[in-house]
């Protein structure tokens, strides 16, 4: 509970129905007045292409922002017109057409089918050499497409961090902004690092914080392109919070059962005293 309402980038992971969700919701609960939570489900926009998954989370978090503007940063005409701006601005970028991505779909389809016709002439251990070169140039082209998607949303980051500041500066009541980003794994995989590199790089240098909730084997946070680091890296950019408990950490699964159990028994108002060797009544 401390590391999800701590001032500091905490990742949570766990399996499905480990209790991500209402540790998130309970963390939110507990806040101070000077801190506030803005939650986002990723399963919402899990079907959503990229860019467009990351420009619908920036719209859903300054939207949040536009809806609580009264409470958690007073009456400012300033801040209520720069969130107006911006959530326009992310709306229209949003319904944009994603004609970049269109063309390099249909170019793949034409390497596709000509490869189709070199398998069949021949030998098939060069196949599987060519088969590997195509694969590789795709995942490169890929990287590239990204990339040059995210041109129009890096460049207008420093203005984005630049109103922020202005938010907190003119604020009378919150101070800091924990992003709960729950379900990170319903994203594309191959989308995710580049979502969680542009949600870091906003909340740097300003009391914003976020806090994502995932399965760790089915996430990529980080990843190494061309040199170039993408996303955020564990220990480093934020720190691990495991909430799973399995067998293969017996002790730690044991204790916590125990610990169920004995609060079980308190609630129930229970007159005995469990022990993890024996039940003893107390008479």
């Amino acid at each position: 509970m401390e590391d999800a309402s701590a001032k500091q980038n905490h990742t949570i992971f766990a399996r499905r129905g480990c209790g991500k969700t209402l540790l998130l919701h309970a963390s939110a609960a507990a806040l101070g007045n000077d801190v506030r939570a803005i939650y986002l489900n990723c399963e919402d926009f899990k079907r959503h292409s990229f860019p467009n998954v990351l420009i619908v989370i920036l719209h859903t978090l300054f939207s949040d922002l536009e809806a609580n503007l009264t409470g958690w940063f007073g009456r400012k005409a300033q801040t209520r017109r720069l969130l107006a701006e911006i959530t326009k601005k992310l709306k229209a970028m949003q319904h944009q057409p994603d004609e970049v991505e269109e063309a390099v779909k249909q170019t793949s389809g034409a390497e596709q089918g000509s490869g189709a016709s070199l398998e069949a002439a021949v030998h098939a251990a060069k196949v599987g050499v060519n088969a590997s070169r195509k694969e590789k140039s795709e995942v490169e082209r890929a990287f590239k497409h990204h990339r040059e998607k995210l041109r129009d949303l890096d460049h207008w980051l420093p203005e984005l961090k630049k109103n922020l500041r202005t938010f907190f500066e003119l604020s009378t009541n919150v101070r800091t902004i924990l992003l709960q980003i729950d379900d990170l794994y319903h994203l594309k995989r191959a989308d995710q690092a580049f979502v969680v590199d542009y949600i870091h790089r906003l909340c740097k240098d300003l009391p914003i914080f976020f806090k994502i909730a995932t399965m760790r084997h089915a996430s990529t946070l980080f990843a190494d392109r061309e040199g170039q680091p993408i996303g955020a890296q564990e220990r480093h950019d934020f720190q691990p919070v495991n909430i799973d408990y399995t067998f293969s950490d017996f002790n730690r699964t044991s204790s916590l059962n125990w610990q169920i159990l004995r609060e079980y028994g308190r609630q129930a108002d229970l007159a005995r005293s469990i022990h993890e060797s024996t039940v003893v009544l107390d008479v």
